[in-house]
């Protein structure tokens, strides 16, 4: 097998069986090892033998195992035999079961509260307005000496890494790019930069490749991540999991969210070390984040208008999401999760945008969803909705629970709780991805394993 492999080309996860051994290999795609008693595992992913082993190994590129009922061998390209850490996961078993959910999206949702308070367990004290990022190495000197940062990711997590910039941005006062990983290996990068990679399974070939490259450049490298021993984590010089635990759905709902917690929590610890927020901001903030798990259960026990509304999307062909800075991202993401599992066409605009070529499109037909949350870009946002009801477009907006000046220009509410501005885009996105998941079950559409697309993006 190992002299056949030397004549393979491109990337490749394989497991050829013979008599009573298996013979696996990696290349640029994920493998990983289950150890069992009197019994091993070949997964492509952990949640596939979570329920048979908790005790996991993650092969390298290049490395070639045999497996037998009872004994576990690992080599290199050149036969030398090779030793390797086994990781524990700690994953609740029952995570990666339905529990008497419909779907699995429908579930992921509902562990949200759960999910990102295991996000921030154990990282901050409010109190103190003290921050601890487990997993990073950068010393403060090291923060203050860098000069810009680069978020490289791809679909959800590229949502995520958007508003990240924003974040940074505001409370940091960094230079923050953004970039999608498949169009970042034709970009250039300097050594004085931090380039953070978001990747929900640590697994995404293009993160990875963008990664690589970046590394080339000198850039020191930072992951946010839910799979503890993936391929990302063990290149990086820094690591901080998400840990949301295990998510079945292809379309990432509970890893966004605390990827965002993540994102939250790196620019305020940066803004703090570089002394651009003081310690009663980073309090203020830190409280309202332990309280947001709670926030987003009262959006979840208050689903039956959600449901209402994503019954009149049942036969539309397109929608549009219009949001302003920290709510642009939101409606990016909004867009993303209607359009991967109901199949609407739907689109996110900034909503400053609309005059320069989308409202065109818009016709009475076509149903908008505007992010208008109070803040600084609420009245421009209450002209970009006259804008689109000028048109004679059906609008819902998203809005906190104390607005009632916006029910007089629009169609209908979906409403958030209060929170502060930086915040409410969680909670925003909570409601889009409920609107998502109705609209999607209104048509009948495979919620859980939508067409043509994958839970990890092994391939370029």
């Amino acid at each position: 097998m190992i002299s056949a492999l030397f004549e393979v080309r491109g990337s490749y996860a394989i497991a050829v069986m013979c008599g009573n051994e298996l013979v696996a290999a990696r290349k640029d795609s994920p493998l990983v090892i289950g150890i069992g008693e009197k019994e091993n595992f070949i997964a492509s992913d952990i949640s596939a033998i979570l329920k048979y082993t908790r005790n996991m190994i993650f092969l390298d590129d290049m490395e070639i195992v045999s497996i037998t009922p009872d004994s576990i061998s690992i080599f290199d390209h050149d036969k030398r035999p090779v030793e390797k850490k086994v990781n524990i996961i700690n994953w609740d078993m029952e995570a990666a079961e339905k529990s008497g959910y419909e779907h699995f999206m429908l579930k992921e949702i509902h562990e949200q509260p759960r999910a990102l308070h295991e996000t921030l367990a154990g990282r901050i004290s409010e109190l103190e307005g003290n921050i601890t990022l487990d997993g990073m190495n950068l010393a403060q000197i090291q923060i203050k000496e860098i000069s810009r940062i680069t978020i490289i990711a791809c679909g959800t997590s590229f949502n995520a890494g958007l508003l990240g910039k924003y974040l940074f941005e505001q409370v940091a006062h960094m230079h923050v790019d953004v970039e999608i990983a498949s169009e970042f290996r034709y970009a250039n990068s300097s050594p004085g930069s931090l380039v953070i990679v978001i990747s929900q399974s640590g697994e995404t070939a293009d993160t990875l490749a963008a990664l690589r490259q970046a590394k080339t450049f000198g850039c020191s490298t930072l992951a946010i991540t839910n799979i503890m021993g993936s391929t990302i984590t063990r290149e990086v010089d820094n690591v901080i999991y998400t840990r949301s635990g295990p998510e079945i759905g292809v379309a990432a709902t509970k890893t966004f969210i605390s990827q965002l917690g993540v994102l939250y929590l790196l620019a305020l610890y940066f803004g703090r070390v570089k002394g651009e927020i003081s310690s009663v901001y980073i309090k203020r903030m830190l409280v309202s984040m332990k309280q947001i798990p709670a926030l987003i259960t009262r959006i979840l026990n208050n689903k039956e208008i959600i449901k209402n509304i994503a019954g009149t999307f049942k036969t539309s062909n397109d929608i549009f999401f219009i949001g302003r800075t920290l709510n642009y991202p939101v409606a990016l993401e909004g867009a993303l999760k209607l359009k991967e599992i109901s199949y609407i066409h739907a689109e996110g605009y900034a909503a400053g945008e609309l005059k320069h070529g989308p409202l065109a499109l818009i016709t009475k037909s076509t149903p908008v969803v505007a992010i208008a949350t109070k803040g600084m870009t609420y009245e421009k946002m209450l002209n970009n909705i006259k804008e689109v009801k000028a048109r004679d477009a059906p609008v819902i907006a998203i809005a906190e629970d104390n607005d009632s000046e916006i029910e007089k220009y629009v169609d209908g509410v979906l409403r958030i709780p209060h929170t502060e501005e930086l915040l409410s885009p969680i909670l925003s996105t909570v409601v889009l991805q409920l609107l998502s998941y109705y609209a999607a079950k209104e048509r009948n559409c495979p919620i859980d394993q939508p067409r043509n697309l994958a839970k990890s993006v092994t391939v370029e």
